[in-house]
């Protein structure tokens, strides 16, 4: 019976491992605008994008395959205080897969924008509805919670290139949503980790997603006012700032590796193309090199967060009890 128990099985799939598409997509796009900034190959790009297609059409499958299998588990996973945040990653990852798209085609990616879009506002709907019940335990207030705002912010960094009119409207609804409810979890999180216990050991990469909102939110503001000004730089070096803060954390007292280490992807991802798109704007060699130094971090982690996956799903560590 133990050994069974051992076993690999889809019943252990979480839904927090959709992160691995957010990372590997946003490293595609750090890398798309790399080729602009420095004249990086392309294919790198592409190739990383397609990696990111190709991952989430597996997670989707094998997720969707435990829907139909154990019902009751993804119920479970739906309604938990803190995991069902993760929820969230879905809709985010279809959103970046969008720009991912968008280099083959237009109208591909307005119709995938357009799915992720309304799946990250019907989450954004559904998880703040739940917030506002009441009676949540002050220890749930995690930096999972950050998705449901950050989320809406990245409708925004995908589709403020998008030239239907429609989609303007729709970018001003998320920018409002994710701005605001970024801020307000933002510091309830924030005096969870300061008047609290310490997350577990398994949460604790999750604190990386502080970052999120100030680089997520800087991308979503210079699409909107198309111009980095003093407010977009704010952002900017808060996110920096609070980068460093969490780096030294994790670095100081690391966690042992685990799905959930893949939170740190998308943040680092964020800051990466933030750095890029503000040393483009202020022509610095010191923003410059923040830029390269990020983008050659977020490589190296993507890359080692999939080696580290890989192996353990070959060797039965990932998706057992």
């Amino acid at each position: 019976m133990e050994s069974a128990q051992a076993r690999p099985s889809i019943r252990y799939l979480p839904v927090s491992l959709f992160g691995s598409v957010m990372s590997i997509a946003g490293l595609s796009l750090a890398w798309r605008l790399a080729s602009k900034a420095y004249g990086a190959d392309i294919a790198v790009s592409n190739a990383i994008g397609v990696v990111a297609l190709a991952v989430f059409a597996v997670l989707s499958l094998s997720y969707l395959g435990k829907l139909v299998r154990h019902p009751e588990l993804v119920k479970d996973e739906f309604s938990h205080p803190v995991i069902g945040s993760f929820f969230g990653t879905v809709g985010i990852s279809i959103l970046l897969l969008s720009s991912v798209i968008g280099a083959y085609s237009a109208d591909a990616q307005l119709v995938v924008w357009a799915i992720g879009a309304a799946v990250t506002l019907a989450l954004a709907v559904v998880m703040i509805a739940r917030l506002l019940n009441g009676n949540a335990a002050a220890a749930s207030a995690v930096p999972a919670w950050l998705i449901a705002g950050v989320g809406s912010l990245d409708i925004v960094v995908t589709g403020g290139t998008l030239t239907a009119g429609w989609t303007h409207e729709v970018n001003l609804l998320a920018a409002a949503v994710g701005g605001v409810s970024a801020v307000v979890f933002f510091i309830l999180i924030f005096s969870r980790l300061v008047h609290h216990a310490p997350m577990a050991d398994g949460m604790r990469p999750s604190k990386m997603i502080l970052v999120a909102p100030f680089a997520v939110g800087f991308i979503a503001y210079v699409n909107l006012v198309q111009q980095v000004d003093m407010f977009a730089a704010l952002l900017f070096y808060f996110a920096l700032f609070l980068f460093v803060i969490v780096c030294y954390r994790l670095a100081a007292k690391p966690a042992p590796f685990s799905p959930s280490w893949w939170a740190i992807g998308f943040p680092m991802a964020a800051l990466s193309n933030s750095a890029l798109l503000y040393s483009a704007s202020a022509g610095s060699k010191g923003l410059e090199w923040i830029a390269v130094l990020l983008l050659a971090l977020l490589t190296v982690s993507v890359a080692v967060l999939a080696i580290r996956t890989v192996h353990g799903l070959a060797t039965g560590r990932i998706l057992t009890a």
